[in-house]
């Protein structure tokens, strides 16, 4: 049986959830949003009563941990692939495999106050990594499926987007689990 990958988001994306418009993104704005987003993680989460922090609302959502460990894996991978992009020609990146990594890395098990030190050091290289760019980089592309090209500038916006979204889910399940 094969894996059928979801399409990434397009370059112009509009979110239906976040209502966020990548086109309207700059990448300082992006940089900026992804610098705080730790910190707005760790509110969030600390505001949630520690019992309510590894329950799912539902089988296909994910916890309030898991939500944070995805955001650093985002955060790391998108690292490796923005520096990709600057670096090589075209290159392929790897899916992320997003539930395949929540179930084999039991992240409903995990360290919530390490993960979220480990969010806020990712998310601070990935804005060390968008620092090194220059003005002719941002229209470097990546591939991660043979029909599907996006920019360097695409992945900061995915980046922010991601953070912002998620946070949005975590702070979904708090008012749930409350």
């Amino acid at each position: 049986m094969r894996l059928e990958l979801p399409q990434l988001a397009a370059e112009d994306h509009t979110c239906d959830v976040c209502d966020m418009v990548y086109q309207r993104i700059s990448v300082d704005d992006a940089v900026t949003a992804i610098a705080d987003l730790p910190a707005a993680v760790r509110e969030a989460v600390l505001g949630i009563p520690p019992e309510a922090r590894r329950w799912r609302p539902s089988p296909q959502v994910w916890s309030v941990a898991e939500y944070v460990c995805h955001l650093r894996d985002v955060y790391m991978s998108f690292t490796i692939r923005l520096h990709r992009a600057r670096k090589e020609d075209c290159p392929a990146v790897e899916p992320m495999f997003n539930d395949l990594r929540a179930r084999r890395f039991r992240y409903n098990d995990c360290d919530l106050a390490a993960t979220l030190a480990e969010l806020a050091a990712a998310a601070s290289g990935f804005c060390e990594e968008v620092a090194r760019m220059k003005d002719r980089d941002w229209d470097r592309v990546i591939t991660r499926l043979p029909d599907e090209q996006r920019t360097a500038r695409w992945l900061v916006r995915q980046a922010m987007h991601e953070g912002i979204h998620h946070l949005g889910d975590i702070r979904r399940i708090a008012s749930l689990s409350g």
